[in-house]
């Protein structure tokens, strides 16, 4: 594989585990305030994070190279609001869909048309990762601080399951 695209990729998987570790974070904060349905949906998510870095390292070594595993800061924890967390999770989902639009990049640049389809997946996830925390955003903002709404919204994401 092309060094850049190797690089590049190798950073993804790490990238997809903070994001598993960052969304632990925020279900977390929602565990804390008695927010289970929210805290429910985070988990989800950070196990699917979890795939995710797990297709890229597979990928690597499928490949023939070996996957260089680097560190990750430590999640932020000291959320002001719920609307505040997702705010966050869009802001952190822009930056994957910005990463993953890099690597593919590089692979048409490179030629690798294994690499453009196997990222393809990805590209496409983006679009519904961004999506599906777009909607909540929405909700938040028709809801406002309604509590009754809030507890109704918790009990809907709550009953998102694992793929």
């Amino acid at each position: 594989m092309d060094k850049k695209l190797y690089e590049a990729m190798n950073a993804q998987v790490t990238k997809e585990l903070f994001s598993a570790y960052l969304y632990l974070s925020m279900a977390a904060y929602f565990e804390q305030k008695a927010l289970g349905g929210m805290a429910g949906w985070m988990k989800v998510q950070a196990k699917e994070e979890v795939e995710h870095g797990m297709k890229f390292f597979n990928y690597i070594n499928d490949r023939g190279d070996a996957v260089k595993l680097g560190a990750f800061e430590t999640p932020k924890s000291d959320f002001k609001s719920i609307k505040e967390v997702f705010q966050q999770s869009l802001k952190h989902e822009q930056g994957v869909t910005a990463s993953i639009n890099k690597i593919y990049d590089i692979a048409l640049k490179v030629n690798d048309h294994a690499a453009v389809a196997f990222l393809q997946w990805f590209v496409n996830e983006q679009v519904e990762e961004e999506k599906n925390v777009n909607d909540i955003l929405a909700k938040l903002e028709y809801v406002k601080e309604d509590s009754a709404a809030i507890l109704m919204l918790d009990r809907a994401l709550g009953e998102r399951k694992e793929d």
